[in-house]
């Protein structure tokens, strides 16, 4: 039986988790979030309030958010509690004593807010983004958006920030393609040039490996001092990039070493 893509990421996380000891405490965290975003992603399948009547909508993420999605924010609350490290698990209980119009107006901050994001990083951010993501998903995999013209540096449906880069296998090489940090859209992106700020100068867009995680790449920029990390499929075709990316922490610490910034922290705030 074909895995859907929440299983996919699943399996990986947990093959991930017992290769690499440093990462795997975040895995098996990533792991209980993904499970509960499968669940939520398949009950919105079934439901009006994932397709959001966005079927053919030029601007599907324009719509306001659905108030009876806080109360499936409840649910979610204590997976963190549960599995969670402890400054989640403490937000988590602090969150769910605040009730539901708290809840409804926090994810209202992040649905609306474009980037540079409403929400700082941090738990709130965190929570918002992790439990509407499978809401974002489905509105985006029932929307009807095509764009044209340049490539869009922010997501094109959505218009967050990429969250990392794919190389995937095509001919003697690979194209490039970016990732939505929100709702995991992907298209294509030019090899040379930085998705912070437009960089087109090569000898500005140094790329970092190491050896014992060859498959994922630091793609800096000298001239924004940002960086975003890309999984090369074309070097390990099992890889499932957003779970790949988050599991690559070494190159974080490496990286912000040298003194770039993210351009954008992963699901985990990583």
């Amino acid at each position: 039986m074909a895995q859907n893509e929440w299983q996919r990421r699943i399996a990986r996380a947990e093959e991930l988790g017992a290769q690499y000891t440093f990462a795997a405490e975040i895995l098996r965290f990533y792991g209980a979030i993904a499970r509960f975003q499968e669940n939520f992603y398949g009950e919105l399948g079934r439901s009006s309030a994932g397709s959001g009547g966005v079927a053919s909508d030029s601007e599907p993420f324009a719509r306001p958010l659905p108030p009876e999605l806080t109360r499936r924010f409840g649910t979610f609350l204590p997976v963190v509690e549960q599995n969670g490290p402890s400054p989640l698990r403490e937000a988590a209980r602090e969150l769910r004593d605040g009730g539901e119009d708290a809840h409804f107006q926090l994810l209202t901050v992040f649905w609306n807010g474009s980037e540079p994001g409403a929400l700082l990083p941090g738990p709130n951010d965190f929570f918002a983004r992790a439990f509407l993501q499978p809401y974002a998903a489905a509105i985006r995999s029932r929307s009807s958006m095509r764009w044209s013209g340049p490539t869009p540096y922010p997501c094109p449906f959505c218009k967050r920030k990429p969250g990392l880069g794919v190389l995937r296998p095509l001919g003697d090489g690979g194209q490039r393609s970016l990732v939505c940090s929100f709702c995991l859209a992907e298209w294509e992106f030019r090899r040379i040039v930085c998705p912070g700020c437009g960089e087109e100068n090569h000898a500005k867009l140094p790329v970092y490996t190491a050896e014992e995680l060859k498959h994922v790449r630091v793609e800096a920029c000298d001239s924004c001092r940002s960086y975003i990390k890309t999984v090369d499929l074309t070097k390990s075709g099992l890889a499932e990039p957003v779970v790949d990316e988050m599991a690559s922490i070494p190159l974080d610490l490496w990286a912000q070493k040298q003194g770039y910034t993210k351009l954008q922290c992963n699901l985990l705030q990583l």
